[in-house]
């Protein structure tokens, strides 16, 4: 395997997501890097994928990364998952993949699961153009992102936790207009996957009498969608 450094995508729920090769790869490299050894361990059980498991994510990556990085130097070829989803995608994926191409090594990317396709898709928002933001900051900084995000004419993706969803809602509200049309998914693949189209208001209006649970994907009409109409 000519290839130092394979990123690869696992399923965001259900187990079944995940392709051939992306099987064939895990159990044929040296290593695995794991967010959490005891989420990827289930995967790896499920498939009988045996390569020693190690824990690589946001608390040690810079620690860890020039360890990486002579392993794959003196010959060893390893794999980089996250918890649900592709490496890299609002997960540790950047800083090894930096170094390893600065070092002069093969990088590869799998395709495979992320979580804001299905949601875009399913929107029916415009899919043509869109801007991925991931997680907004929790606090400095966000306001301004806010706004600019307010006056962006593509169609926006954002990632929320449960417990911080009805704030940004408000926040949308405040920064797009209460009737800037948005969809909510949550749980994807999952038994309880769910998505909620509508405007901003009406997503409050369920959120405020519904608890939130899950993670949740949130798409956001461009201002140019709401001024020429589209859906």
């Amino acid at each position: 395997m000519s290839t130092s450094l394979y990123l690869v995508p696992t399923p965001i729920g259900n187990l079944g997501d995940i392709t051939y090769r992306a099987v064939e790869v895990l159990r044929q490299v040296d290593v695995i890097l794991a967010e959490d050894t005891r989420t990827t361990a289930v995967l790896l059980k499920k498939y009988a994928i045996d390569p020693p498991l190690k824990s690589y994510h946001i608390h040690n990556e810079h620690r860890q990364t020039p360890h990486w990085i002579a392993q794959m130097q003196a010959g060893k070829v390893v794999a980089q998952v996250s918890d649900a989803g592709t490496p890299g995608i609002s997960d540790p994926g950047y800083l090894l993949v930096r170094a390893a191409l600065a070092a002069g090594l093969q990088v590869e990317a799998l395709p495979g699961a992320t979580a804001f396709v299905p949601a875009l898709l399913k929107s029916g928002l415009p899919a043509d153009r869109f801007v991925f933001e991931g997680f907004l900051p929790h606090k400095k900084g966000r306001q301004t992102r806010l706004k600019q995000l307010a006056e962006e004419p593509r169609t926006v993706i954002l990632y929320e936790s449960p417990h911080r969803l009805q704030r940004l809602l408000d926040e949308l509200a405040q920064h797009c207009g209460p009737q800037r049309q948005i969809s909510v998914s949550r749980e994807l693949t999952k038994l309880h996957e769910e998505t909620l189209n509508g405007t901003v208001a009406e997503l409050q209006q369920i959120f405020t009498e519904k608890k939130p649970k899950g993670e949740f994907v949130v798409v956001v009409a461009g201002k140019e969608s709401l001024l020429s109409g589209k859906p």
